[in-house]
């Protein structure tokens, strides 16, 4: 059976990542820092879809731990990466310590360069391979520092993307809106300022990826709603994008919503 590496799967898109996968046939090998949640999760998903979980216990950020997952690459065939592992800040840049910041950027950014680049060098010597970099479409707005990390990886990916289709090595960037998750509450984010219409559910958006990666798309924006919205702000004012972007924020609304509770 092939073998997928998939970061952060406890919950969440990564959970969800890990049960589609085992339903198509692969081994596991799952990696985050909490060894005794994953334990239980790759029990759970051993019952349910009978293959086998390699449990790898590892803090991304921390060097020689990363290093640990990345050797993994070079111990036994990894047929599919799908870097998922993050988390988002509910405070501004500016109020955030650096170190925080820098953490950040190491598990959104470093982390996905570093263990991309383990996967793909065996990829390319065996002709085949995958990698799902998660993504958000928050790289197409401006949504603090978090919307920076993702453009980054949604270059990176479609670069790839184009580079390795001739070695046989498919790599996507997965660019999901906002997905009923415990992302949003481990950040303290008040998803009622949400609309309803905006939320995905897990499931239904790997579904979605999956097909996006078997039909060799560089980049996966999944429902149509999502792929609407982005069309659209193509073609709208930088400046309303940027005040429409501050939902959910620290609490806030947008700009223009706010003046007008002040009276302005």
């Amino acid at each position: 059976m092939p073998t997928a590496l998939v970061t952060g799967p406890a919950t969440g898109i990564g959970r969800a990542f890990a049960d589609k996968l085992a339903l198509e046939g692969y081994d596991l090998v799952l990696v985050s820092r909490d060894e005794a949640r994953l334990k239980e999760v790759a029990a759970d998903i051993t019952r349910l879809h009978d293959v086998e979980c390699e449990v790898l216990a590892a803090d991304l950020t921390d060097a020689a731990d990363l290093a640990r997952v990345e050797e993994r690459f070079r111990t036994g065939p990894i047929e599919l990466l799908v870097n998922n592992a993050g988390f988002g800040q509910k405070k501004p840049f500016w109020e955030n310590p650096v170190e925080v910041e820098e953490k950040q950027l190491d598990l959104l950014v470093r982390v996905v360069l570093r263990l991309t680049h383990a996967a793909v060098l065996p990829m390319i010597e065996r002709g085949s391979g995958a990698v799902i970099n998660v993504s958000s479409v928050a790289g197409f707005l401006q949504r603090n520092i978090y919307s920076a990390h993702k453009a980054w990886v949604t270059s990176f990916s479609a670069g790839l993307a184009t580079g390795l289709h001739a070695q046989g090595v498919a790599v996507m960037a997965l660019c999901p809106g906002f997905v009923h998750t415990e992302f949003h509450e481990r950040m303290g984010m008040d998803k009622s300022l949400i609309p309803s219409f905006m939320w995905l559910d897990a499931d239904e958006l790997v579904a979605a990826a999956w097909k996006d990666l078997q039909r060799g798309k560089a980049i996966s924006i999944p429902s149509r709603r999502y792929k609407l919205l982005m069309v659209a702000a193509r073609f709208t004012p930088r400046a309303l994008i940027a005040r429409v972007s501050t939902v959910g924020l620290d609490g806030r609304r947008p700009a223009s919503s706010a003046a007008k509770s002040r009276g302005e």
